[in-house]
């Protein structure tokens, strides 16, 4: 069972960016992947999306602000978020969108002044 290894997160200011990356122990490159968020008392909730050619979905909250991307070659999926916001703050973790599969430790993302 593949595990995922998230990072990059940390506290920024609102208007500022962070870049996450989800390292996989084994190959992803038929897997269509996601980043999910989970903040204090809410559920968790899938926010970007990548299919195995590339292509990408968002949530309409994150829309023109978050980039997922993919490098199969490094078992890595990427989340650049830019503008991020308070509502943004949550712990960020990358599964598989079809299939979930054990869930990492997550990367906390603050956005505080």
């Amino acid at each position: 069972q593949v595990q995922f290894v998230e990072s990059g997160g940390g506290l920024v200011q609102p208007g500022g960016s962070l870049r996450l990356s989800c390292a996989a122990s084994g190959s992803i490159r038929l897997v269509i992947m996601g980043w999910y968020r989970q903040a204090p008392g809410d559920q968790r909730e899938l926010v970007a999306r990548i299919g195995v050619v590339g292509d990408t979905n968002y949530a309409d909250s994150v829309k023109g602000r978050f980039t997922i991307s993919r490098d199969n070659g490094k078992n890595t999926v990427y989340l650049q978020m830019n503008s991020l916001k308070a509502d943004d703050a949550a712990v960020y973790y990358c599964n598989r969108v079809l299939g979930v599969t054990s869930w990492g430790q997550g990367t906390q993302v603050t956005v505080s002044l």
